[in-house]
């Protein structure tokens, strides 16, 4: 079965809320990685194994409705240049799904066989992230140079709305079977 690794640092809360949604519905494995607990998922850890554990009540003891657990996990990682890309390219595998802005992340889970979509509703692919890596890299010199700062793009209903569409259709593909 697949598991939704999220790189939770660089994923907006809103976004959090949707994909904590769409777990929960599923009852899917997802796993957040973030150099912070988050709140939200701390919560929706609570409500998944609240929610896997009510059709066993009063046919389980007490001690065997502990042992179930929820499919959401938390790691929280030191901080520092990519501990969170680690501890989620060591654990993902081949037929995954992962959630990053990161870009280097997402070209090493490529080389995995996991598929990467971003906050923006955009998916890495195989075809495009060597230009994905390039441009970036052409961005941080331009950069370097006082050419232009650092500049955020919008997020607005739009980005919600492109990456719940690219979300929901990832997780229907992965949970369809």
């Amino acid at each position: 079965m697949a598991i939704v690794f999220i790189d939770a640092d660089s994923v907006p809360q809103k976004l959090r809320a949707i994909i904590l949604r769409r777990i929960l519905k599923e009852k899917a494995d997802a796993f957040f990685v973030a150099d912070r607990p988050l709140p939200d998922v701390l919560l929706a850890i609570e409500e998944d194994k609240a929610a896997r554990r009510r059709p066993y009540r009063g046919t389980m003891t007490p001690q065997e409705l502990k042992a179930i657990g929820s499919g959401i996990r938390m790691s929280v990682v030191e901080k520092g240049q990519d501990s969170a890309d680690d501890c989620i390219v060591e654990l993902a595998a081949a037929g995954d799904l992962a959630i990053t802005h990161d870009i280097p992340l997402a070209s090493r889970l490529l080389q995995k066989g996991v598929e990467v979509i971003d906050d923006r509703g955009g998916e890495y692919t195989a075809a495009n992230i060597a230009e994905k890596l390039g441009m970036r890299a052409n961005n941080a010199v331009f950069r370097e140079m006082g050419l232009f700062g650092d500049r955020s793009h919008s997020f607005g209903d739009k980005e919600i709305r492109q990456f719940s569409a690219m979300f929901d259709a990832k997780m229907s593909r992965l949970f369809s079977n």
